[in-house]
């Protein structure tokens, strides 16, 4: 994968350099600050960039706003974000622009390099990858809709996954179930959820979108 990274902390900076190119990717520029993450991206575009949420120049929300304008101007771009802290309220904005490509992780799980590059892979190729702990916040934090509702408990179990970004085999591992099993439940998500096969969409993410309050239909 061809990477741009953005983090404000020179050592963490240059640990993910490091551990990332050591792992077969190339590191298209690594910088410390949000302007400079745009610049970035606009000159190498990156498959995916890495961004701290909380980074200069104000230290809040500069790096999702950043991430936001990324996916906007270059969609084609994924898009990871991490924080120290569990930050809905940041996950929420990202998600609002659609999960396509996307992902939220805890500091913490840069720390395990094989969990860390698969989630960048997954967002790298369009798809999700959100921090359990994450999920399990945006998950409870607002109304459950009767679509929702309508799920079974092995079903919601399935889905959460699914916003992890795991695959169906990862799912039928974790879960303990065949792989055939996992593909039945899927499908009876995608049914109560109303989302039929579309050549526009990936109904995974549409699944994720619903089940995380982002419905974006109309």
């Amino acid at each position: 994968m061809r990477i741009v990274i953005a983090e404000d902390a020179a050592v963490l900076r240059e640990l993910l350099c490091q551990m990332l190119t050591m792992r077969g990717h190339e590191v298209a520029a690594s910088v410390a600050d949000a302007d400079a993450l745009r610049a970035a991206v606009a000159e190498h575009r990156p498959d995916v960039a890495v961004a701290d949420i909380r980074m200069p120049p104000t230290h809040t929300d500069d790096g999702l706003r950043a991430a936001i304008d990324i996916r906007h101007d270059h969609p084609g771009t994924g898009v990871l974000l991490f924080s120290q802290y569990i930050e809905t309220k940041y996950a929420t904005r990202l998600l609002a622009q659609g999960s396509a490509g996307v992902g939220h992780l805890l500091k913490e799980r840069v720390a395990n390099v094989a969990e860390f590059t698969d989630a960048l892979e997954r967002v790298a190729a369009g798809g999700t990858a959100l921090d359990p702990e994450v999920v399990a916040q945006l998950a409870g934090a607002g109304r459950r809709t009767e679509e929702l509702q309508a799920l079974t408990e092995r079903e919601r179990d399935v889905l959460t996954l699914m916003a992890e970004g795991r695959s169906n085999a990862a799912i039928a591992q974790q879960l303990h179930v065949s792989a055939g099993t996992v593909e039945k439940h899927v499908a009876a998500v995608f049914g109560k959820l109303d989302l039929p096969v579309s050549e526009d969409h990936n109904r995974r993410v549409l699944a994720v979108i619903r089940m995380l309050h982002q419905d974006p239909r109309p």
